[in-house]
């Protein structure tokens, strides 16, 4: 959170939203779009109601394991 607040994104975490719903919304002022973020760490996969919504949701998500990754994710590196 701390890195992609320091590139100037807003983030606010809604991982309590459950569901399957991504840890992290992440807004970018550079572009205005917004980011689904669902943060792992090592080799952990999703839930089985992490799959499901990612499997159903039509618009961006995407899996981060890293700081690197989400800079990626919204194309900051």
């Amino acid at each position: 959170m701390d890195a992609l607040r320091a590139v100037g994104c807003s983030v606010v975490s809604i991982h309590r939203v459950g569901q399957g719903v991504p840890d992290l919304l992440v807004g970018d002022p550079v572009t205005g779009c917004n980011f689904l973020l669902e943060v792992k760490a090592g080799k952990s996969g999703l839930t089985p109601d992490e799959f499901r919504f990612f499997s159903e949701w039509q618009g961006q998500r995407d899996i981060v394991r890293s700081v690197e990754d989400a800079l990626r994710v919204i194309g900051r590196m």
